[in-house]
């Protein structure tokens, strides 16, 4: 039914158990060489979705600018969704917003979980559950799973990590757990289970609340203080990582070295990129200094008036330049303020004697 997901995964998971099989002390059927291949493949898949990633942060970004006016919205069409939401697509359009790209990277590693989840647990398919096939020990191991032959599904099932299968689980029926036992291998250890994935779930839990801690401490204040954002917040750092702790038992080894693998990289890849965008912002910060310092007037220079001159003031400036007084013997005259004023009927002054007759002359 999915198997378009199914496929893409197994090839990525063989590929790296291929190259790791080569690696000199460790051999194919080596638990190391398995536990790089699953925790390889993650980094395949973030690889992939590196650019997408950096356009999310990029979107959350913006729309943590954007929460004033979508606050502003929020209020001014309280009584009208229909127009607050046309607007919100208005001001989403304008700014080139896309919300559906803050959600990309997240939405695609879901497919990946669960055909890694369906894959590997089709390496042994003795369960009689949800999603088992009910097959006999000899029959599971000599049966093909998606890409992998058999000789891969027998590899897989006698490799151990510390001990433990990749893909057993602390929860696992002893009647799916003696489908680990081939090759003349006895029947794992629950107790050894148990001493590899307790370590990865308490690994997994810290890592992402510490990854969730990261992001919300890039938040602003005005996102933080919206009440669904406080709400998102309070699931990334406690429930979130406190249902890796509770669901750890149920889940295989791999999908552990899974998570932690993921949470490993999201840390690394946040930083690099939050990184980046800072010293982006600082640049462009610089690169105004630097314009405004260079448009600016040198010192002890006039600053110049660029302001474009009314027909009224350039005929009183020609006014004044004829009215203005000659020179005497080589030495300019110099006026006064009351030198230029003129007397009122009744004793008051009349400021600015020359404007004042070419404003006389205006008029008449």
């Amino acid at each position: 039914m999915l198997d378009f997901i199914y496929y893409p995964v197994s090839w990525i998971l063989w590929f790296w158990h291929r190259a790791f099989s080569l690696v000199p002390g460790l051999g194919k059927d080596s638990g190391i060489a398995w536990a790089l291949a699953v925790v390889f493949l993650v980094f395949t898949l973030r690889v992939l979705l590196y650019k997408p990633f950096v356009k999310q942060v990029r979107t959350t970004k913006q729309m943590q600018e954007l929460q004033p006016q979508i606050k502003e919205l929020q209020k001014k069409y309280k009584n009208d969704r229909q127009k607050m939401a046309t607007e919100m697509q208005k001001l989403q359009k304008d700014h080139g917003f896309n919300p559906l790209m803050g959600c990309l990277p997240i939405l695609a590693q879901v497919p990946v979980f669960l055909g890694l989840f369906h894959v590997l647990r089709s390496f042994n398919r003795t369960g009689h559950g949800f999603g088992q096939l009910g097959m006999s020990i000899e029959q599971n191991a000599n049966t093909p799973n998606y890409v992998f032959n058999a000789a891969d599904v027998q590899s897989f099932l006698s490799a151990r990590l510390f001990g433990a299968p990749i893909s057993s689980f602390i929860t696992i029926p002893d009647t799916e757990l003696r489908a680990f036992a081939i090759d003349g291998l006895g029947l794992p250890n629950k107790v050894s289970i148990a001493a590899v994935a307790i370590p990865l779930m308490i690994i997994a839990g810290l890592a992402t609340h510490f990854n969730a801690r990261a992001s919300v401490a890039r938040q602003t204040p005005e996102a933080a203080a919206n009440p669904q954002a406080a709400m998102m917040n309070k699931l990334a750092l406690w429930v979130f990582p406190l249902g890796v702790l509770v669901g750890g038992p149920f889940l295989p080894i791999a999908i552990l070295l899974y998570w932690v693998s993921n949470n490993i990289w999201t840390y690394g890849q946040q930083h690099l990129v939050f990184g980046r965008m800072e010293r982006e912002a600082e640049e462009k910060k610089q690169a105004k200094l630097e314009q405004r310092a260079q448009n600016a007037p040198k010192p002890g220079a006039k600053p110049v008036n660029t302001r474009k001159k009314s027909p009224v003031d350039a005929v009183e400036d020609a006014v004044d330049a004829v009215d203005a007084p000659a020179s005497t013997n080589g030495t300019a005259k110099t006026t006064t303020k009351a030198a230029g004023q003129q007397r009122r009927p009744g004793g008051q002054k009349r400021p600015g004697g020359n404007r004042g007759r070419a404003n006389q002359k205006r008029r008449r």
